[in-house]
């Protein structure tokens, strides 16, 4: 006879190891890229003795890896391995690396599409400008900032109402107003610009499915002079682009919109 009350309670304990381990990952993000045992026993009130028996678990499946810094964990390869398979499973992959190309060669820019993770968008695609001496780029794989013009855009038409909460986790309460504030005006006018440092800035738009938003298409560039006002030629190619990649993937109507509105 099966002890079905016996296999019912090693079922729940595998289930509740495999969330454990999940919640062990979603700790890191752009802000979080190492944890010790203790940080994860602290976060997830848990004992300090199971936190790092479970972190040398993940280790020996590959899903954490020792950092440098003494006690310390980094994401592993298998996490590696596991996201770029994913990502290159989504469809806009696919379809997208020729209107990168030709929407860089018109603008003489650095061309990103990126998609979102779980700790934030991460650019996916990267196609530079090779007629240009020097150029502004980003390395594939990258997580992005909070401050990034891809990050703003897929807070303001993600339909997840926790992602701002999450992302911000962290900010200070300017941080989280300048945030909000950029949320607010991406979703009022269809698109994000985000300077940074040294005159480097970045426009973003987003790219819709059947099901939402699916990627942002992005921008890079170098000169603070580059005329990015509404119906300039530049945001009139990204949005083009936008939407013509929308229209692919079946979200045209709403990829329409957001380019009539530049």
């Amino acid at each position: 006879m099966v002890n079905m009350e016996g296999s019912a309670e090693t079922s729940g304990y595998d289930i509740q190891a495999v969330s454990r381990a999940a919640q062990i990952c979603a700790l890191f993000g752009p802000h979080t890229v190492e944890l010790t045992a203790v940080e994860v026993a602290t976060r997830l009130e848990l004992n300090r003795t199971t936190a790092y028996r479970y972190c040398m678990a993940l280790v020996a499946a590959g899903i954490l890896e020792r950092s440098p810094r003494r006690g310390a964990f980094i994401l592993g390869g298998l996490m590696l391995q596991l996201g770029i398979h994913a990502l290159s499973r989504r469809r806009v992959v696919s379809i997208a690396p020729p209107y990168l190309a030709e929407l860089s060669g018109a603008v003489r820019m650095t061309a990103v599409l990126s998609l979102w993770g779980v700790g934030g968008p991460v650019a996916t695609l990267v196609e530079e400008d090779r007629n240009q001496t020097i150029i502004v780029t980003v390395r594939p794989g990258s997580l992005l900032e909070t401050t990034a013009a891809q990050t703003q855009v897929f807070l303001a038409y993600l339909k997840d109402p926790h992602a701002a909460a999450s992302i911000a986790a962290g900010l200070s309460a300017a941080q989280r107003a300048e945030l909000d504030a950029a949320i607010y005006n991406a979703r009022r006018h269809g698109y994000s610009i985000a300077h940074h440092p040294g005159g480097l800035f970045g426009v973003a738009v987003p790219v819709f499915d059947e099901y939402g938003i699916a990627a942002t298409v992005a921008l890079l560039g170098a000169d603070r002079t580059a005329d990015l006002s509404p119906g300039s030629p530049i945001l009139t190619r990204l949005t083009g682009t936008a939407a013509a990649l929308s229209d692919e993937l079946g979200g045209g109507q709403e990829g329409q919109q957001i380019a009539d509105l530049r």
